[in-house]
């Protein structure tokens, strides 16, 4: 589990409200894609006791390391937003679709001079207008017949004007359903009004259709011919069902947008930026800023644009904002040469760009609010602890902190590691590891003086990497530890403090070592565990640079014994495979295949491993 993330205390914090869920895995990857109609509900189920989970509801419960989420308007608009985020991420536990098989779309050609109304499954670049997606292929066909019907729209696929009168009427025209346009019985202007209306219906304009459809089915109901009942009941499911608008996927821009909102409090913001590409929404992020008290919410906008898209290589043609910017022609001219094309910035007050900019100004307030007490815990956890070592060891402002350690086995190649610290956080690109040089066979005390001193000399020098000094110096061990890294200290003229992370009988730390005194540490408390962490952090780095060196040297050596064998082609099969049982396992024509190599020396490498080396059970990794 993410020990940043506490999955029990964040189920408690789940909105009762429609959306998606994103579950990650170890290596912070999207493993899993769902929706729900109650978050709360849906969520919390993963992770209760239950015989009826499957195998592979239950390998990926294993996985998961963190969970996000995006809260939603409606049902409708969290499985078009999953559908989206699926298509985008192909995570490993979601059924994908191998035809790729889209959401079904309306589509009214409305260049046409009488246009018609289709079924469609993608947004072509035309100048039809598009409505949907929707998650129902049937109500979408049973709404396309209802639209053609009530206002009598040709469903015919006749040129016109072109084609007038080239045919006789068909059959929708003598049972009063459509008003013939082919024949030239009603003029563009009149039915382009009827076109009209059917567009309103389909921006959700249904009241009066639907009270239509009512009474026609209560009236049927009334006398007895439920068949007849059933079908508006049925029809009336299809106009709901078509007439729940979403705004997750924009059927009027195939245009890249970003969409900007922030939530505040006295003295944290939180900006949330949804990704819309192609008109479809891909995903989402969010950015925590620290502001001043009386700062304005344009200003802090302003300040995010600046900073955000100046750090990432990709401007999308439209901006859309949730509060008005001051300098938008000077932002805009920048953000479009950057772009190498128009960029607009846009705050806008009415319609479906709107809901999405309060769509994310809803999730912005979320994550504010529920990200309080994770920030509070995070800093206790990093801040905190370096504020209780401070007290344990009488200092003020310590930031970095270095750790080291010796890593042998029977005197091989014995490494040394630098793990660093800064804030309580791991800072992983100034790790550092050493090839111990100086020192022959097993000498940890020796090791570490090289160690040491190697790392400090480099500091002095400002070799880069090496030119930060740290706060305070963190030893695996107590007094003797201690006193080999003071002795280097002063031999070089340094100043820096230096404790022992002391163990007991059973290798646990048990305190700290600092000027000749061992301090005890609540082993509840936040230093405590800060301190355990690093001690694990530095062994694991020593050990797994040890590791490395250890297995190319022994597969190094094997290789060596094998006749005809150079160093270019020894340095091909370690690049070639993975293990030396990948190797043993490798056919004459695979081992032929590598660089340098030929028939005859693959023949020769094969026949040395299985005629003349016992490789049983011993897999050595090859780097």
């Amino acid at each position: 589990m993410n020990e940043d993330f506490n999955i029990s205390e964040e189920l408690k914090k789940l909105p009762a409200s429609p959306g998606v869920y994103i579950m990650h895995g170890q290596n912070d990857e999207i493993i899993y894609i769902g929706k729900a109609i109650v978050l709360k509900n849906r969520v919390r189920q993963y992770f209760q006791s239950s015989k009826k989970k499957t195998a592979k509801i239950l390998k990926m419960v294993s996985q998961i390391t963190r969970f996000e989420y995006i809260i939603t308007d409606s049902e409708t608009e969290a499985l078009v937003l999953e559908c989206n985020l699926i298509k985008e991420h192909s995570p490993k536990y979601n059924t994908m679709l191998k035809d790729d098989k889209a959401y079904p779309f309306i589509r009214v050609t409305v260049e046409e001079a009488y246009p018609r109304i289709q079924f469609a499954r993608q947004i072509k670049k035309d100048k039809s207008r598009y409505f949907g997606p929707y998650t129902s292929a049937t109500a979408v066909k049973e709404t396309i017949e209802l639209l053609q019907k009530l206002f009598h729209i040709r469903s015919c696929n006749r040129k016109l004007p072109e084609q007038t009168g080239a045919e006789r009427p068909c059959l929708n025209y003598h049972i009063h359903q459509c008003d013939a346009p082919c024949q030239g019985y009603i003029s563009t202007e009149d039915y382009a009004k009827n076109v009209d209306k059917a567009i309103d219906f389909l921006n959700g304009h249904v009241d009066s259709v639907r009270k239509n459809i009512k009474k026609k089915m209560n009236d049927a109901s009334e006398n007895l011919e439920f068949e007849e009942a059933i079908k508006y009941r049925e029809l009336l499911d299809a106009i709901e069902h078509v007439a729940q608008h979403q705004k997750i996927t924009d059927t009027g821009s195939t245009n890249d947008r970003d969409v900007i909102a922030c939530a505040r409090d006295a003295s944290d913001v939180v900006v949330q930026v949804f990704f819309v590409r192609e008109g479809k929404m891909i995903g989402r992020e969010h950015y925590h800023m620290q502001i001043p008290q009386d700062e304005l919410e344009g200003d802090i906008l302003e300040s995010f644009i600046k900073q955000y898209y100046s750090g990432t290589p990709f401007v999308p043609s439209e901006i859309l904002l949730g509060g008005e910017i001051e300098d938008v022609d000077g932002i805009e001219a920048w953000l479009s040469n950057k772009r190498g094309a128009k960029v607009a910035i846009k705050t806008p007050k009415k319609g479906d760009k709107e809901k999405l900019v309060e769509l994310a100004a809803r999730n912005a307030k979320l994550v504010l609010t529920q990200d309080k007490d994770k920030i509070k815990r995070e800093e206790e956890r990093t801040l905190g602890a370096m504020r209780e070592l401070e007290n344990y060891l009488g200092l003020k402002g310590l930031v970095r902190t270095e750790s080291y350690d010796i890593s042998n086995t029977s005197g091989f190649e014995s490494v040394g590691s630098m793990v660093v610290y800064e804030n309580g956080r791991p800072k992983k690109s100034d790790y550092r590891k050493f090839k111990i040089k100086w020192v022959q066979g097993i000498n940890d005390y020796a090791s570490m003086d090289e160690v040491l001193t190697r790392r400090f000399k480099r500091g002095i020098e400002g070799s880069e990497g090496f030119e930060k000094l740290p706060d305070i110096i963190l030893m695996d061990g107590g007094r003797g530890q201690v006193n080999i890294c003071e002795d280097v200290l002063m031999r070089l003229g340094l100043d820096i403090p230096v404790a022992g992370m002391v163990k007991d009988d059973h290798h646990r730390t048990r305190g700290l070592y600092y000027k000749n005194v061992e301090i005890p540490i609540d082993i509840h408390g936040e230093c405590f565990k800060l301190i355990t962490r690093i001690q694990d952090e530095t062994h694991r780095f020593a050990i797994e640079f040890h590791k490395s060196l250890r297995g190319k040297a022994q597969t190094k050596s094997v290789l060596l014994d094998i006749p005809g064998i150079g160093d270019k082609r020894r340095r091909a099969l370690m690049a070639g495979f993975k293990s030396m049982e990948d190797l043993k396992n490798a056919t004459v024509e695979e081992i032929s295949a590598l660089p340098t190599m030929n028939m005859a020396a693959a023949k020769q490498v094969y026949d040395f491993l299985h005629e003349n080396l016992a490789l049983q059970n011993t897999k050595i990794k090859v780097d």
